[in-house]
């Protein structure tokens, strides 16, 4: 099995963000004394694009995406599982709104730490910054292929590299149950709902993958890598 790519996926680390180790006990305690957690739905909003930041967002459990709307339809960035921090562009002197929207596709427990806080460590403790510098700079790369998918493959690779990364990157697995709405994995991949589930069903009919209500399965995995790379 191939490693996918960063440059084609849709989410940027799979695993758990490891900064918060490089703080001191004290500065953990500072941290814990400036948190909350709150639960949300699935379907709620856990930042609005253009409100004002008061907190940086530290997902513990569940998953998001990350969007942009516009007058009439939504482009999905990225979503986002659990062990990730969410608005870090927000951090930085001078922006101190959110940049985009996020939303819960399950039901989530998110961690919102005061930014004022989190500006200080970063100050404060070098290994922290450099450890959020390269985060930025990751999600950065991951954005910059994302839209080069969007703008310079085919329908057919943009589905393809979508389902590579749910399968490698979200849920680990071969076999997973989307919770995803056909429409939304349309915004996910810039394109239209009907044209998703044409192409699902060409997957399908191709044997490329098997599909049970909201199950799927990648089946061929060479042929769906081939895809996603040429299409």
């Amino acid at each position: 099995m191939k490693n996918f790519d960063t440059l084609h996926s849709c989410t940027v680390r799979t695993d758990t963000c490891e900064c918060f180790n490089l703080l001191s006990l004290e500065e953990m305690a500072l941290i814990e004394e400036n948190q909350v957690e709150i639960k949300y739905k699935k379907g709620e909003v856990l930042c609005k694009h253009g409100t004002f930041v008061s907190h940086v967002i530290f997902l513990q459990t569940g998953l998001i995406k990350v969007y942009l709307e516009g007058e009439h339809d939504t482009l999905i960035l990225k979503i986002i599982p659990a062990g990730n921090l969410v608005n870090l562009s927000s951090v930085l002197k001078g922006n101190n709104i959110f940049h985009y929207s996020a939303a819960a596709y399950e039901e989530t427990i998110a961690i919102l730490i005061d930014i004022k806080v989190f500006r200080h460590l970063l100050n404060t403790n070098a290994p922290f910054a450099a450890s959020i510098i390269d985060i930025l700079c990751e999600n950065s790369i991951q954005t910059f292929g994302r839209f080069f998918s969007l703008t310079h493959k085919q329908l057919y690779g943009r589905l393809a590299d979508i389902l590579l990364c749910l399968a490698e990157r979200i849920f680990k697995a071969m076999n997973f149950e989307l919770n995803i709405t056909r429409k939304e994995l349309a915004e996910l991949s810039g394109m239209s709902t009907e044209s998703v589930i044409r192409m699902l069903k060409k997957f399908k009919d191709d044997k490329i993958i098997s599909m049970d209500e909201k199950k799927i399965s990648i089946i061929d995995y060479d042929k769906l890598y081939q895809i996603s790379q040429f299409g």
